[in-house]
């Protein structure tokens, strides 16, 4: 049998409290995604709707792109900023992928169900652009925002969609529930409710697509236990999932 001991839920999703150097390690993403904005092919800031932060920057490779990446930022919802996280399309873009990075309202002033909602018709726009399979990446919060847009309740258009090939949300949250006892939820705002509705553990998966659910072995136990959560349920569902655990790497 095995026991488990009661979880204090704030720390237990608290990151950067308990990963020494963090606060170094996010101060230097910006300058790091200037640098490859410098260098990089594309175009920055395409309105996408009417709010101030409904703007997506679109990097392109040399040749014809393969098809479309897109990652989305974390922030736990309610923090960074797209800017902040350009260096993260570098990868996808030497692959020769046209990358996607869309920004969005962040909580309280909206709720995590309208923000999942910006970036679908971020994506939904770029798909009109850019041919090909559609990747779906995202961090953290992101990550979740990316489980979302894959499953049988997703507000992508049913062209964009059926595009769809493989979601990789790295460090992502799936059950929500566990933010109603955290002080994350001060500014998350989710009810009973809407904590159920915005789960994609709880949700059906696309039938299509193929789920790689990534996070590091040093995060803390509630991103592992999400981590493996997603694939687990998923698989039992009926698609191709993995779980990895990728070692000594951490939230950041």
């Amino acid at each position: 049998m095995v026991a488990f001991q009661k979880t204090h839920w704030n720390d237990a999703y608290e990151n950067g409290g308990n990963i020494a150097g963090s606060a170094e390690i996010i101060s230097s993403w910006p300058t790091d995604a200037a640098r490859f904005r410098e260098s990089a092919k594309g175009t920055l800031d395409i309105a996408y709707g009417p709010e101030e932060r409904a703007k997506y920057d679109l990097f392109m490779p040399d040749g014809e792109p393969k098809g479309l990446f897109v990652f989305v930022h974390g922030g736990y919802w309610q923090s960074t900023d797209k800017s902040m996280w350009s260096h993260y399309a570098k990868g996808a873009v030497n692959a020769g992928y046209a990358v996607l990075v869309p920004g969005y309202t962040l909580c309280p002033q909206v709720t995590i169900d309208q923000i999942t909602h910006m970036v679908a018709k971020a994506v939904n726009l770029a798909a009109k652009k850019i041919a090909g399979p559609i990747i779906l990446t995202g961090h953290s919060a992101g990550g979740h925002i990316v489980a979302e847009l894959a499953t049988t309740q997703t507000y992508l258009d049913t062209q964009t969609s059926t595009r769809l090939t493989h979601i990789i949300p790295i460090s992502g949250l799936f059950d929500l529930r566990p933010f109603l006892k955290t002080k994350l939820n001060d500014a998350l705002q989710l009810t009973s409710q809407s904590a159920t509705t915005s789960s994609p553990a709880l949700k059906i998966p696309l039938s299509h697509i193929r789920l790689t659910a990534w996070v590091g072995s040093n995060e803390r136990s509630e991103f592992l236990r999400q981590n493996a959560l997603i694939a687990n349920i998923w698989h039992g569902l009926g698609i191709l999932t993995e779980a990895v655990e990728e070692p000594d790497k951490h939230h950041f």
